[in-house]
Order: structure tokens, then C-alpha cells, then sequence
């Protein structure tokens, strides 16, 4: 979808993966940063592209960081449901957890799946934009500064 260009949380294209926002929002900013080279796991990639692909997961954390005003990231890279090596990255704030934390604070995982995956956290077209274009403009600044 996104080399169609029919993908409508596409961000941006790296050297070494893809930026795409997340089809559902309750953390704001969610994030996925796709390898392009499709293998499972980290140590099977070439140490010189392994760096690279590092270094702009980094570089797009940072980037979410700054363009949804994060508190704390939360970087994941599971693969256990989409055997292809991509990052999950989630901008944390107090509270977010709501009832579900331990003071407000814990794992995304310990949100309940039918509250992380409703329908209520799927941004409208026109927020998804508005999300697009902070987030782009936050890589921008990232990119010129190299962080």
C-alpha cells in the first residue's frame, strides 16, 4: 500500500524503513517505523543496515517525542503477530493509562485490547492529516539537526 501510495497513514520514507502512523490513537502520536528489508529479527540484518535502521528509529522516536509532546517513549519491536521487523513507538503522558495503570503509570499492554483497538481512537481524516503534517514537520527538524 505504500509503494501504491493507497496507504493513508503514511508519513514519510527513510533509508532503511517507512514512517506510518498507527490506525488507532488512544496514546496520540503512535507511531510504526517499517524495516524495508523484510526479515524477523534484528541480528539477521547486515550490521551496516542494522545500525542505520537503529539510528532512524531513533531519530523518528525522537521526532514523535517532540511532535506529541511525550513524557516518556515506550519503543517496542515484537513481531510476533507481523513476522516483519518494524518498531512500535508510543509518546507516553501521566494518566494515560487511566484506571488501568499503577498511579496512572505501566505498559500499553495493560490498557484492555478492546479499549486500545476501539473505533473511538481512530483519528478522522482530518485529524490524521493535522497528525501527518506535526509529526513531518518534527522529522524535518530532526533530520536537519541529526538530533
Amino acid at each position: 500500500m505504500i509503494k501504491s501510495g493507497t496507504n493513508p497513514y503514511f508519513v514519510r520514507e527513510l533509508e532503511s524503513g517507512y514512517v506510518v502512523m498507527g490506525d488507532n490513537q488512544h496514546f496520540e502520536g503512535y507511531t510504526l517505523f517499517l524495516c524495508k528489508q523484510h526479515e524477523t529479527e534484528l541480528f539477521q540484518l547486515d550490521k551496516t543496515f542494522a545500525a542505520k535502521f537503529m539510528e532512524e528509529m531513533i531519530l523518528v522516536s525522537k521526532a514523535v517525542s517532540d511532535a506529541f509532546g511525550a513524557e516518556k517513549m515506550n519503543y517496542e519491536c515484537l513481531g510476533n503477530g507481523e513476522t516483519h521487523l518494524h518498531w512500535h513507538l508510543f509518546p507516553r503522558k501521566s494518566g494515560d493509562l487511566g484506571e488501568y495503570g499503577n498511579n496512572g503509570k505501566g505498559p500499553v499492554w495493560w490498557l484492555p485490547m478492546e479499549k486500545m483497538y476501539n473505533n473511538e481512537n481512530k483519528p478522522d481524516e482530518h485529524k490524521l492529516e493535522e497528525m501527518k503534517e506535526r509529526l513531518n514537520r518534527s522529522l524535518d527538524d530532526c533530520l536537519k539537526d541529526k538530533m
